[in-house]
């Protein structure tokens, strides 16, 4: 434990001129007691670390000092090159830097380990648009995401309905989702109050980055915002309820077929089966219409209960498919 510790004090202190001794204790999730402890064994084992005193002081490496990635297990220098995701790293135009990085990785690497790159990709591919659907690389991504790694404002246009609208932005983060690329960003409103939104990449018209650079919140959690928002999104477009009756198949099948929130929130509020097997739940849904289409993929797994209009639209189904397997 504490040598893999001193191994990750010295490359923090490797990529950073100098750390106070606060900053080194939260990054390594000890105390500063700990900190100095660490410092002075280092400095021992001929780590040429050094602490700058004062109110300003720190501790850096000395005599431009650097070392080799000898600490990596093979798992872990095998994880470190599955970040190399070559599809959105081309499509972000950051192939180039990606190649290169690995490259300056893999020459750091003990000699046993620099096979790494080539097993790891053997195991591991990110196909991440949706089956079906040609693969559509917005043309204004590379700009987007330049802005996005810079921290720096961009004017942007979007389509928006009928017409366009013009905002300015501090790009935060891209989100690749199902084959759609999307900006997450701050943008101001309502003159000082400032919020996060989510826009689509394919729908921006124009973008221009500018000059100057936003200061970023640190607290900003990527991961975790578009958790929340998609979940948002999931719910906001269930505005309709249907009630059915399912069999034990149809259960099974339920969350392939319908909105994979939805299927969730029904199934665990649905009630025992009855004499048949059956279950009756009240499902959320987007409209009539869209249950309609996603209902008819359970065939005779499902009979709906309510409303009355759905209801009847499956018995004219029911009824025009038996006349068709008649004749």
């Amino acid at each position: 434990m504490r040598a893999a510790r001193l191994i990750k004090m010295v490359l923090l202190l490797q990529s950073r001129p100098s750390m106070t001794a606060a900053e080194l204790a939260r990054e390594l999730e000890v105390s500063e007691r700990t900190v100095t402890r660490d410092a002075q064994a280092l400095s021992e084992a001929g780590v040429p670390v050094y602490a700058d005193r004062g109110r300003a002081g720190g501790y850096r490496l000395i005599g431009g000092y650097r070392t080799r990635l000898t600490g990596l297990h093979r798992s872990e220098a095998e994880a470190l090159f599955l970040s190399g995701v070559p599809g959105p790293l081309r499509e972000m135009g950051l192939q180039d830097a990606a190649s290169a990085a690995r490259l300056k990785v893999s020459a750091a690497l003990l000699p046993s380990l620099r096979d790494a790159s080539r097993t790891a990709a053997q195991r591991f591919h990110l196909d991440a648009p949706n089956w079906f659907k040609e693969p559509e690389t917005p043309e204004l991504l590379p700009v987007v995401a330049d802005a996005v790694w810079d921290d720096r404002r961009i004017t942007a246009r979007y389509r928006r309905g009928e017409g366009e609208v013009k905002r300015e932005l501090e790009p935060y983060g891209l989100v690749l989702k199902a084959g759609v690329w999307y900006l997450c960003a701050q943008v101001a409103s309502n003159g000082s109050h400032r919020t996060y939104r989510v826009y689509r990449i394919d729908r921006f018209t124009a973008v221009e980055a500018g000059a100057e650079r936003f200061t970023r919140d640190e607290e900003f959690d990527l991961p975790g915002f578009w958790e929340e928002r998609a979940e948002q999104f999931a719910r906001s477009i269930l505005r309709a309820e249907v009630v059915v009756r399912l069999s034990a198949e149809g259960v099974r099948r339920l969350p392939w077929a319908v909105d994979p929130l939805s299927a969730r929130e029904a199934l665990e509020d649905g009630g025992a089966p009855d004499a048949d097997g059956w279950v009756t739940l009240t499902l959320p849904v987007e409209s009539e219409e869209v249950a309609h289409t996603q209902l008819t993929a359970l065939g005779p797994e499902v009979e709906v209960l309510a409303p009355e209009g759905l209801r009847e639209q499956f018995a004219q189904d029911a009824a025009r498919l038996a006349e068709l397997y008649r004749r």
